[in-house]
């Protein structure tokens, strides 16, 4: 009997403890996703309103939020965007970033699939200007809830067939 409320008890202390572990990694990440500072990549002065409570881009149902909607993005793209000669890369570019409270932008992160949505590196003379433009995008709008400007996650997606921007999502 005394073995097994030991054993009980032994359990129940590594319960407890991997809960309190489990409490400590999502401290600051609440859900799958969440982009952490990075100091290696991150301004070390972004403003978040609530670090906590980072809303997706679709979560006011306004979806994508830029001064002259997404025809304003993509003329953008189109003038600044330099197609890379003879490129064979296709597929899919994804850059994720934070806008905060103010408008501003950060946290910038850059994933890559090819056609078939596995992962691929595309050559830097691409994303390295995908990632440029995105971060020189300055009219954001902040998000709006009761009359409270949030900070959100947004995100866009580039086609891309032999090194050049064939669409650009959402």
């Amino acid at each position: 009997m005394k073995i097994g409320k030991y054993l009980c008890y032994l359990v129940w202390v590594l319960l407890l403890g991997s809960c309190q572990i489990e409490a400590q990694k999502s401290k600051y990440l609440r859900s799958v996703g969440d982009i952490a500072y990075d100091s290696t990549s991150d301004k070390k002065d972004f403003y978040l309103c609530n670090e906590r409570n980072v809303k997706q881009y679709h979560n006011n149902h306004k979806g994508l939020e830029y001064k002259g909607e997404k025809i304003a993005l993509i003329e953008l793209f189109d003038k600044q965007f330099v197609p890379v000669p003879n490129s064979k890369d296709s597929g899919l570019i994804r850059i994720r970033f934070i806008v905060n409270c103010k408008g501003e932008t950060d946290r910038f992160r850059v994933t890559a699939m090819d056609e078939n949505y596995k992962e691929k590196e595309f050559d830097t003379k691409i994303t390295q200007q995908l990632l440029l433009i995105c971060k020189g995008l300055t009219d954001w709008i902040p998000k709006q809830y009761e009359d409270k400007a949030l900070d959100y996650y947004q995100y866009l997606i580039f086609k891309i067939q032999n090194g050049k921007i064939i669409e650009i999502m959402p």
